[in-house]
């Protein structure tokens, strides 16, 4: 739990009725043809060796974030497929703890390395996964729609996180 002005932020897994509020920080955060549609959403968060985290304030969704991992040739990867912070939550600390809980659900399912596309001009979530030791890999041109290119980044997760991991009560 992080204290802030507005109150105590909760952060638990998400449970199917979270979707409609889940799906309402996407519109939020991404503009059509940027967003997830909810088909793809809705696989997404019920995927297996999938995470996802829910960051919850005064009784409302504060944002979110899905990791999903698999196995390949006797290594697993992670994969970050989106941390979203509804506009009106930003710079109050939710994103960075959603990013660690994810690093820690992913850890502790076998997973050396996290990895994951930014838009090359979100410059706030890079920062953000800057400041968490993600390192830039390359980019991919053309990666998002309107032809914006993605930068990847990655971060190994051979160093355990000292924090524990569990939902807010």
């Amino acid at each position: 739990m992080l204290l802030n002005p507005e109150g105590p932020v909760l952060y638990r897994l998400y449970q199917p009725e979270d979707f409609s509020a889940l799906y309402a920080i996407e519109e939020a955060c991404f503009e059509h043809p940027l967003r997830f549609g909810r088909g793809y959403m809705h696989r997404l968060v019920r995927g297996p060796g999938t995470a996802t985290w829910i960051a919850e304030q005064d009784g409302q969704l504060a944002g979110f974030a899905i990791v999903d991992w698999a196995r390949e040739a006797r290594q697993t990867g992670a994969y970050i497929q989106t941390l979203e912070v509804a506009p009106n939550r930003r710079h109050q600390g939710v994103g960075g703890e959603l990013l660690r809980r994810l690093e820690t659900s992913a850890r502790t399912a076998g997973v050396h390395i996290v990895w994951l596309h930014v838009d090359a001009e979100n410059t706030p979530a890079i920062r953000l996964y800057q400041a968490h030791g993600y390192r830039r890999e390359g980019q991919e041109n053309h990666y998002y729609a309107r032809s914006r290119p993605a930068l990847i980044y990655a971060k190994s997760l051979e160093t355990p996180d000292p924090r524990p991991l569990t939902p807010d009560p």
